[in-house]
């Protein structure tokens, strides 16, 4: 019987609990979850901090019909509005609330030191060499 092979898929998922685990701490001391955390990131790099909910749910990693709770908690605590513009009701956007800003300027300081951490754990020349490996697997088509 041969030797099964090394998961990728599993590498990735442990490495991402690893590197989750210099995080998580900060998250709960603020009451927000990961995915929450992603949003809210993700939004606070968006131009005029607002995007399209299907475009959020693509970048954030968060399947459509979970991303909808992860809005409606948001939205209940203040961090974000939600809106159709008037021209396609379709479409709904998802824009940062004042109250998102000051969280993620909160965390700011601390999140910056626990990357710091990591990249001195890691080496500066592999921890660019581990970002640039995962910006190409991203970009691998099926």
């Amino acid at each position: 019987m041969p030797e099964p092979t090394p998961s990728l898929t599993l590498a990735l998922l442990q490495g991402r609990e690893a590197a989750m685990g210099f995080f998580r701490p900060l998250l709960n001391q603020h009451g927000i979850t990961e995915q929450q955390w992603r949003v809210i990131r993700i939004l606070k790099q968006a131009p005029e901090y607002t995007l399209e909910s299907y475009r959020l749910a693509e970048l954030a990693c968060i399947p459509r019909p979970s991303l909808t709770g992860v809005l409606m908690r948001l939205e209940r605590d203040g961090y974000l509005r939600r809106w159709k513009p008037e021209n396609d009701q379709r479409r709904l956007c998802i824009t940062l609330a004042d109250e998102a800003h000051q969280l993620f300027d909160a965390m700011s300081d601390e999140i910056n030191r626990q990357y710091r951490t990591i990249r001195e754990q890691l080496g500066g020349e592999d921890y660019q060499t581990l970002m640039g490996l995962l910006e190409r697997l991203r970009r691998i088509q099926p």
